[in-house]
């Protein structure tokens, strides 16, 4: 075989369709689109309009509003925590911190950092670097002699 006699298998490359040129091709005059006036017209997109009667996004009633500058927090559970301790993908003899957690697959990744929750039980003395804690996630680490340091109040000082 040589360079000059390599091709591609049979049907490898289908040709793309020409549309809209002309009505013996199979997809002329309305090119596929199927009709006639501004759905036809390219560029032009008509979401949520209803032929003049008020669309429903308009009749609905509306409600309460969304905080653009709310924070959003993965969650951590102690008793995930622990068992990631005890099947060793975390270890507790470091200060845990938001990265550690999210790669022994405590927490999910998230924007604004990780939050500590009470839910279950931890029994091994941990030291955490974390965007905040509940106040019961903070006394059941501080009962076993550990600490919890909270970054998201530094970062609101040095706003």
């Amino acid at each position: 075989m040589k360079l000059n006699e390599l091709r591609d298998n049979p049907g490898a490359k289908k040709k793309r369709m020409r549309v809209g040129r002309g009505i013996g091709s199979g997809k002329g005059k309305t090119g596929g689109r199927g009709v006639k006036g501004q759905k036809s017209r390219t560029g032009v997109s008509i979401k949520g309009f209803e032929g003049g009667q008020m669309p429903l996004t308009r009749r609905l009633p509306k409600r309460g509003f969304k905080n653009i500058f709310a924070k959003e927090y993965a969650v951590a559970n102690l008793g995930k925590i622990q068992e990631a301790i005890e099947a060793g993908r975390l270890d507790a003899s470091k200060v845990i911190d938001a990265q550690a957690l999210v790669a022994a697959g405590v927490a999910k990744k998230s924007k604004d950092g990780v939050r500590l929750l009470a839910k279950g039980e931890l029994t091994t003395k941990v030291s955490f670097e974390v965007a905040g804690a509940s106040a019961s996630a903070i006394a059941a680490v501080e009962k076993l002699g550990g600490t919890v340091t909270s970054t998201a109040k530094a970062d609101a000082a040095a706003e």
